[in-house]
């Protein structure tokens, strides 16, 4: 039955390691990257120190972490070569968390919006629920370069609830590490975080409003407990 409340919230998810299990393909295409340069490659350890800030960011993060800090211009050939690599792999092995497809069935029932939000480029992140068949679940799906800022800046969030014909008061985040639950404190929204990702701290030193372990937790009952809790909050 659907939720009696003034306007459908918007439940909006980060996607590699909140959404999705994203973690082979990325350290597959990364160490076919850096293998141009004759870098030894990276392993999952080593994930949660270079995911987060997108594909550039990954890139160069791998290479000082192989002792090979890189100059401006080689980074466009080698940010190249991995999407090429990532996006002709797509899906590959990646699959949504537990629980995931039967949560969103859930609140899309109970009439909620769903969004996603990533640092990741849209056009990835858009082939890669394309070939996932999710994209229908989504009102709106941006990426690091959707906008000229990205998370954390709030600017990020908010364009995404926007476009996803949201509201700020009605609005829950979800992630798994610190640019979603910092990009959901700029923006003034509640945030859930999710301790099965790539976060390189447990996510409780995070700070997010909840945690919850299992998609089976979120429910239409749970979203709207957060947000009445969230707002005695910030009305004191």
């Amino acid at each position: 039955m659907t939720l009696s409340h003034a306007r459908p919230a918007l439940i909006v998810f980060d996607l590699d390691g909140t959404l999705l299990d994203t973690h082979t393909d990325l350290v597959e295409s990364l160490n076919h990257t850096i293998s141009a340069l004759g870098l030894d490659p990276v392993s999952y350890d080593d994930l949660t120190h270079l995911v987060g800030h997108g594909a550039r960011v990954m890139i160069e993060r791998a290479c000082r972490l192989r002792g090979h800090p890189l100059e401006s211009d080689a980074l466009p050939p080698l940010v190249e070569r991995f999407v090429a690599h990532y996006a002709g792999n797509m899906p590959g092995r990646t699959e949504p968390y537990p629980g995931l497809v039967a949560a969103m069935d859930r609140l899309k029932f109970a009439g909620y919006r769903l969004a996603v939000c990533t640092n990741k480029m849209e056009s990835l992140a858009l082939g890669l629920l394309e070939k996932l068949d999710l994209v229908s679940y989504f009102d709106a799906i941006t990426g690091g370069d959707s906008f000229p800022v990205r998370k954390p800046d709030a600017r990020h969030l908010t364009g995404t609830i926007d476009r996803a014909g949201g509201d700020n008061t009605r609005t829950v985040m979800i992630g798994d590490s610190i640019n979603d639950i910092a990009v959901a404190k700029n923006a003034a929204v509640p945030s859930i975080a999710v301790p099965f990702g790539y976060s390189d701290v447990p996510v409780s030193n995070l700070d997010p409003d909840m945690i919850i372990t299992h998609y089976d937790e979120l429910t239409p009952e749970l979203v709207e407990r957060l947000l009445r809790e969230y707002a005695v909050k910030v009305a004191v």
